[in-house]
């Protein structure tokens, strides 16, 4: 199983438009952040986790191959705005979309004319499914169970995800402020774990770093990768050479092989 991380930023990207600070000025590729979104691959199967406004500019790299899936995790632009330029992936087919209520709906508010009983040709064939936390389901080569956290007050989804023939999985989680003690379940033995860090000083809707290192500890995966941070963050090397060895940023680009521990 494969993990690529097309984007690893906020909601404004890194560098910020008009700033001057060190970290947009900063020449390290690995400090130049797009929107979050993320390819979760087998041979066989293909899962893209939110689909943000940068979403043609990331996967133009990738090979061209099915879209098996796209999980959505909550119905803020950042993270869906790129739902059009799915476009060319329905030449091999519907493209099944996932998202709970609250996603299922905003979708069909941005993107009313792929759901129109007459559409014009040439828009995105999508099958939208709702789902709902705890409720697991399938996608070809993975197993998937959605997992319920807080967005400040806005109730969203991240997810584990498991491949059949593999002892192991990933869970991705961004957005997070908060979670019940009932999702740790859920998320725990999960060999790799994705989750948000937004910047240094606490926020009300996001994780702090502080935050975030803490929730790392707490689900003891073997490896976290953070995503979703904002200049404020910091230096992406001065930021990971604080950090324990088995918590660091993410960067754009980066690749991780999910194995069986053995």
């Amino acid at each position: 199983m494969k993990l690529t991380f097309l984007g690893t930023g906020t909601s404004c990207g890194v560098p910020t438009i008009g700033c001057q600070c060190r970290v947009c000025q900063s020449t390290n590729p690995k400090d130049k952040r797009l929107r979050c979104s993320a390819l979760v691959e087998t041979d066989n199967t293909r899962l893209l986790i939110d689909c943000g406004p940068d979403f043609r500019q990331q996967i133009m790299p990738q090979p061209f191959r099915r879209i098996d899936g796209i999980l959505i995790t909550h119905a803020h632009y950042d993270h869906m705005g790129g739902m059009d330029d799915i476009r060319p992936y329905c030449q091999f087919g519907e493209i099944n979309v996932y998202a709970d209520p609250i996603a299922r709906q905003g979708l069909l508010e941005m993107l009313p004319y792929c759901f129109a009983a007459n559409r014009y040709p040439g828009v995105p064939a999508i099958g939208l499914h709702e789902i709902h936390k705890h409720e697991p389901f399938t996608i070809d080569d993975f197993d998937i169970m959605p997992i319920e956290v807080m967005h400040g007050k806005l109730p969203i989804l991240g997810y584990r995800i498991s491949q059949h023939s593999l002892r192991t999985s990933l869970t991705y989680i961004t957005d997070m402020k908060t979670i019940n003690d009932e999702e740790l379940p859920y998320i725990k033995g999960s060999e790799v774990l994705v989750v948000n860090a937004l910047r240094q000083k606490p926020h009300h809707s996001h994780q702090s770093l502080d935050d975030a290192v803490a929730f790392a500890k707490r689900v003891g995966a073997r490896q976290t990768y953070l995503i979703h941070p904002s200049h404020d963050i910091g230096l992406h090397d001065e930021v990971n050479a604080q950090l324990p060895s088995d918590i660091q940023l993410a960067f754009d680009g980066q690749v991780v092989e999910v194995k069986e521990d053995v």
